[in-house]
């Protein structure tokens, strides 16, 4: 019975959704469970017997006189089957078995990459949908502050000239608004390609957004780092090529073959039991250069296990600063730098309502204001890729609300 393909989300989808749906429906993913199929189709491969050989040999046949035709035929009929030493089959199988667990490792760490790939998109649209509401008040606002000053303009409170910039600004917010909703059409797109689709239908993405949590220190992750299925695949890398350099050195190993059967003689109508044995003699052919090969690939695999582990701890400090930063940045933007901004500009709005101030005072407090929010969207999206990358490194989510779904948790918009 063919598997039901999942459908395609509609209306409001979380974190968890999203991660579940791509784990079922990634192209990648699914080429990985083909090949494991492969990598045990091998393993059986590997396992069989060589085939005996049948030989039939007629000797004494077309020559000249009493050998002209076949009444002094010997006909030989034989049974051959190699017979491997060394343990060739068993040390295949060995490495056929860890090649298939490679794949295994390869599977899990793609797994690790489905899921940040889907929190990274996701988190793109739940910034992209934060900018697009902020584009669309600092729009709404200036078409307000547009019609206020083009009021006071007519009543002749105001010069021409501050209706002028109401115009300009609230054509640029217009723009801003129309360029932030094609930003979330291009996020939108890609969280739906994160699960295999070509065409978003989901209507928006819902999350906590604002609410960051501290990050951990590098000694309280760090143990974590070992169950990255980019580090643990070095270690069966070692044993599949010890296994691939046992191997080679059981096929210096002498095969031996063995042969028997029947022959007859077609001159007196005798029978007689006719066997073999073939044995390689090793002058010149022991197999040193695939031992030799086979070595140095495990010289390599050991290095290449140490620069990774290096690599990883290195990616895994430098994602907690990151991290860290952002975290720091959030908390003064939100407890310093917003509510004065705020501040500001409000005492604009009244200084220019009172006659206090001109309309350009207005104009820079409120671009001030937007600006700042729109580094603090910024701001949290760089902590969540960060947060992203860190439990990509450790393959584990940092706090539970990763596996509800949330992005951060509950938080408060600015």
């Amino acid at each position: 019975m063919a598997k039901v393909e999942a459908a395609d989300p509609t209306g409001t989808v979380t974190l968890h959704e999203a991660a579940a749906l791509a784990l079922l429906r990634h192209p990648g993913l699914k080429a990985y469970a083909i090949e494991r199929r492969a990598a045990e189709a091998r393993k059986l491969q590997s396992g069989l017997r060589p085939n005996p050989k049948l030989e039939i040999e007629m000797e004494e046949v077309a020559g000249s006189g009493e050998r002209s035709g076949f009444d002094a035929a010997e006909t030989s009929i034989t049974l051959g089957q190699l017979i491997e030493m060394g343990g060739k089959r068993d040390k295949r199988v060995r490495l056929a078995s860890l090649e298939a667990e490679l794949t295994e490792v390869a599977y899990e760490s793609k797994r690790l990459d489905v899921l940040k790939d889907v929190t990274v998109s996701f988190v793109e649209v739940l910034a992209a949908q934060e900018r697009l509401a902020l584009a669309e008040r600092l729009r709404d606002l200036s078409q307000a502050a547009q019609a206020a000053v083009a009021q006071r303009v007519a009543a002749g409170k105001d010069s021409g000239v501050e209706e002028l910039r109401a115009d300009v600004a609230l054509a640029k917010s217009r723009i801003e608004a129309s360029n932030a909703a094609r930003v979330l059409a291009s996020a939108r797109q890609r969280l739906a390609a994160a699960w295999g689709s070509r065409t978003p239908v989901f209507e928006k993405v819902a999350g906590g957004f604002y609410e960051v949590l501290v990050a951990p220190a590098l000694d309280e992750v760090a143990d974590s780092l070992a169950g990255n299925p980019d580090l643990t695949r070095w270690a069966v890398a070692q044993r599949q090529r010890k296994a691939a350099l046992e191997l080679e050195r059981a096929k210096g190993k002498l095969d031996v073959t063995i042969r028997g059967g029947v022959q007859h003689f077609q001159e007196t109508d005798d029978s007689a039991f006719v066997v073999g044995l073939a044995l390689p003699i090793p002058i010149f052919n022991r197999n040193q250069g695939g031992i030799l090969e086979a070595t140095e690939r495990l010289a390599k695999v050991r290095q290449e296990s140490v620069a990774a582990e290096i690599r990883l701890a290195a990616s895994l400090a430098e994602a907690l600063n990151r991290m860290a930063g952002a975290y720091d940045e959030t908390g003064i933007l939100r407890q310093e730098v917003l509510p004065k901004a705020q501040q500001a500009f409000e005492a604009a709005s009244e200084g220019y309502r009172e006659g206090k101030f001109d309309y350009l005072h207005v104009l820079d407090a409120q671009r001030t204001l937007f600006e700042t929010r729109l580094q603090y969207i910024d701001t949290v999206k760089r902590y969540h890729l960060a947060r992203a990358d860190v439990e990509r490194l450790i393959g584990q989510p940092l706090h539970p609300s990763r596996d509800e779904g949330e992005v951060g948790s509950k938080g408060t918009d600015q």
